[in-house]
């Protein structure tokens, strides 16, 4: 069988059935996107209600509702942009990315418009409902992740800019937007504590990371349809290299947090789990072979992995301060 036709749609392979349907849903979201995106809203959370102490009465008296509306108003979030995203990019997958529901044809161009349509209308409706600075957050967010895939302005062509879309929503927007919405919610002060800004300015790096590395697969296709990315313009051995030199800064800044006390964490634990994540990067790195793009996917969900954690290891340290 040609390359050609293992990559073109198939009009005639509808979803047979709703467990189809949402495997193939479940696709279209992108769940590293959808796991990291949940992290996100328990971990900072958790972060405002140990920040104001007395977390156990906490918990069991006030209402949680602000939490649920701000996931789900987040993940519809998510969907839309990663699923914008998919509907402007059909043909680029079907080259790097064949599995996905619409280069594959499991969905249609109109059901993914429609899914695209209902999940935007539906983040900012939860999030008006919800609060004002959750508004804001996803609002910004919508309005980003909308100027990174649609042209004209389809700021994903342009490395610095893509890379820049990426990381200020992950790293800034979302971070800061939670924290204030949890502290409007829990009605404390919206000034941004010291573990917040370590937290932000960690994720704002290590996101820079995911950014520049997550082009390294997709190589054949963004140069066929003249996408220019750092992994064309320097090679996917110096993006490699640059990935994990950022993200090792990224450790060694928080294990300096750790030492100089700047936070209210417990210092012990960031320092032993920020070392023990650090030689596990270095020796996994070691096993990439980067002419194996199967082997390059992989370390790319590693580096996902590690990005979850931190929306665990913060809570924690902060919980044990």
């Amino acid at each position: 069988m040609s390359q050609s036709s293992q990559n073109s749609p198939l009009p005639g392979n509808p979803v047979p059935s709703i467990f189809s349907w949402l495997y193939a849903f479940w696709k279209f979201s992108r769940p590293h996107t959808i796991i990291g995106t949940s992290l996100s809203v328990v971990g900072l959370y958790l972060i405002a209600i140990a920040i104001n102490g007395d977390v156990i009465h906490r918990v069991s008296t006030y209402s949680l509702l602000p939490v649920f509306g701000a996931w789900i108003a987040c993940l519809c979030g998510n969907v839309y942009i990663v699923g914008l995203n998919q509907l402007e990019d059909v043909e680029i997958d079907k080259i790097n990315k064949p599995h996905l529901p619409l280069a594959s044809g499991e969905f249609s161009q109109q059901t993914g418009q429609l899914i695209v349509a209902s999940t935007g209308i539906l983040a900012l409706v939860v999030a008006w409902l919800t609060g004002p600075f959750l508004l804001g957050m996803v609002a910004i967010s919508l309005a980003i992740g909308t100027a990174y895939s649609l042209p004209p302005i389809r700021l994903k062509q342009f490395p610095v800019w893509a890379a820049l879309c990426i990381f200020s929503v992950r790293g800034t927007i979302v971070n800061l937007g939670l924290y204030l919405h949890y502290s409007w919610a829990l009605h404390q002060s919206q000034t941004i504590v010291p573990v917040v800004w370590v937290l932000t300015l960690f994720i704002l790096v290590f996101t820079f990371a995911i950014a520049i590395f997550k082009d390294i697969p997709d190589m054949e296709g963004d140069r066929l349809y003249n996408i220019t990315t750092f992994t064309i313009k320097l090679g996917p051995q110096a993006v490699f290299n640059l990935s994990l030199w950022v993200i090792t800064t990224c450790y060694l800044g928080i294990i300096l947090v750790g030492v100089l006390h700047v936070a209210s964490v417990n210092p012990i634990f960031l320092i032993v789990t920020h070392l023990g994540l650090l030689a596990w990067l270095w020796l996994r790195s070691l096993t990439v072979d980067l002419q194996d793009k199967s082997a390059i996917a992989q370390f790319y969900q590693f580096i996902w992995k590690l990005f979850f954690m931190e929306y665990l290891i913060f809570p924690i340290a902060c919980l044990l301060a």
